[in-house]
C-alpha cells in the first residue's frame, strides 16, 4: 500500500473487515478536513443529522465530495498517475461534446435545411477546411478548431461558416451519416418510434420471410464469450454530457420516476408505469461527476445506492433510461454510462479493491 495508508495505520486486510473500513473512513475524513475544511464540516453535519427532505442539498454534497473521494482513493493505492491519465483522457475528449452541443446541434442542424446541405459541394468545403486545419478533417481536430474559433467569432467568421456547412452536411445527409456513422460529433437525437425500437431487415430464406438485425450489427458467437463490449469512453461520455443533470431542478425522473401532475407514474407507450430506477440510484449526479473526468468519484456515487453495479448496467436493466426526462427524443443511455464507469475503474491498478 502507499505512504498515505501507512501514515493512517491502514493495512490491506482493512478493506475486507467492517472495523477496517471504519478506519478507512476516519482516514478519509481527516484527509478531507486537511484539503477542504468547509466541505468536511458540511459532510460532518449531514452525517450527524441526516435530512432526506432537502434532496438537492444532499445531491450537491455528493457531487462536491466525489472528487475528494477520488483523490483519497488514488493516494491510498498509490495510483495517482494512472488516475490523472484517465482524467486526462476525459479532458482530451471534452471539445467533442462542447462542439456538438454549442455548434453542431444549436447552429448547423438548425440554420441549414437538409436539402440545402445535400446541395453543398462538400469536396470543396472539406478541402478548404483541411487547409485551415493543416490536416485531414476528423471529429477531434474539427471540434478543437471550432471551439477555438468560437472564442473569437469576429476574426473567424468565414472559417465558422465553412465549418457550419460541413457539419450540416455530415449531420443531415445520408452520405454524411454514412461517413461518420461510428462517431458521435455529427449525431443529433432522433425522435423514437415505439413501434420500431429495433431496426430489422427482412430476407427470404428456405421459402420463408425472416426478420434479422442488419448485417453490420450481427455478432458471431465464440463459445460463451461476450459478444457486446458495450460503449467505449468516447460514446459513454457523449451520453453523460447529453444528460441535462436535472437533479438540480428536482426533475430527475430517471431516479424518481416520471410522474403526471396528479402524482401518478406516467405510462409508457406500452402502458408500463415509468417508475425509474428501482434502486433510486443517483443517475444525474454520477453523470455530472463522470463528465468532469472523475471516474472513481462517479462510481462511488453509483455504489451508495447500487453496490452491485457489476450486475446491472447495460446488460440487464433500463428502467432509468425509459423514464429519462427526454421522452420525445432519444434518452440518455444511462446503463451504458454506468457500465463504462465501472470498467474504467476496474481497469486501474487495484481496480477491484
Amino acid at each position: 500500500m502507499s505512504a498515505l495508508s501507512l501514515a493512517f495505520g491502514l493495512e490491506f486486510a482493512d478493506l475486507y473487515e467492517r472495523d477496517g473500513l471504519v478506519k478507512v473512513d476516519a482516514a478519509f475524513l481527516a484527509y478531507l478536513a486537511a484539503s477542504d475544511g468547509d466541505l468536511a464540516a458540511r459532510l460532518g453535519a449531514a452525517r450527524a443529522t441526516p435530512d432526506d427532505s432537502d434532496d438537492k442539498a444532499v445531491a450537491q454534497l455528493m457531487v462536491d465530495v466525489a472528487p475528494h473521494v477520488e483523490d483519497f482513493v488514488a493516494a491510498l493505492f498509490a495510483i495517482e498517475a494512472e488516475v490523472r491519465a484517465l482524467a486526462a483522457a476525459h479532458d482530451e475528449l471534452a471539445p467533442l461534446y462542447a462542439c456538438k452541443r454549442l455548434f453542431v446541434q444549436r447552429r448547423a442542424a438548425k440554420r441549414v435545411k437538409p436539402d440545402e446541405a445535400a446541395a453543398f459541394d462538400v469536396a470543396v468545403i472539406e478541402a478548404n477546411l483541411e487547409a485551415l486545419l493543416g490536416a485531414a478533417v476528423d471529429e477531434r481536430n474539427f471540434a478543437t478548431a471550432v471551439m477555438a474559433w468560437l472564442d473569437d467569432e469576429e476574426s473567424h467568421g468565414e472559417a465558422l461558416e465553412l465549418a457550419m456547412h460541413f457539419a450540416a452536411w455530415a449531420t443531415l445527409t445520408v452520405e454524411g451519416r454514412d461517413r461518420f456513422g461510428k462517431g458521435i460529433l455529427f449525431k443529433v437525437p432522433r425522435k423514437p418510434d415505439p413501434a420500431h425500437l429495433v431496426v430489422v431487415e427482412t430476407s427470404h430464406r428456405r421459402g420463408h420471410d425472416m426478420l434479422h438485425l442488419p448485417t453490420d450489427h450481427l455478432r458471431r458467437r465464440d463459445g460463451f464469450a461476450l459478444t457486446d463490449a458495450g460503449m467505449d469512453l468516447t460514446a459513454a461520455l457523449d451520453h453523460a454530457n447529453y444528460c441535462i443533470f436535472c437533479h438540480n431542478q428536482g426533475k430527475d425522473s430517471c431516479r424518481k420516476g416520471l410522474r403526471d401532475r396528479d402524482g401518478r407514474f406516467r405510462p409508457s407507450p406500452f402502458a408500463e408505469p415509468l417508475t425509474g430506477c428501482p434502486l433510486e440510484e443517483r443517475v444525474s449526479e454520477f453523470n455530472v461527476v463522470k463528465s468532469q473526468g472523475h471516474s472513481i468519484g462517479a462510481l462511488a456515487i453509483v455504489t451508495v445506492d447500487n453496490p452491485m453495479a457489476a450486475a446491472t448496467g447495460h446488460r440487464i436493466c433500463n428502467d432509468c433510461m425509459k423514464a429519462c426526462i427526454y421522452q420525445k427524443q432519444d434518452p440518455v443511455n444511462i446503463p451504458q454510462v454506468e457500465t463504462r464507469t465501472l470498467k474504467d475503474v476496474l481497469a486501474l491498478p487495484w481496480g477491484f479493491e
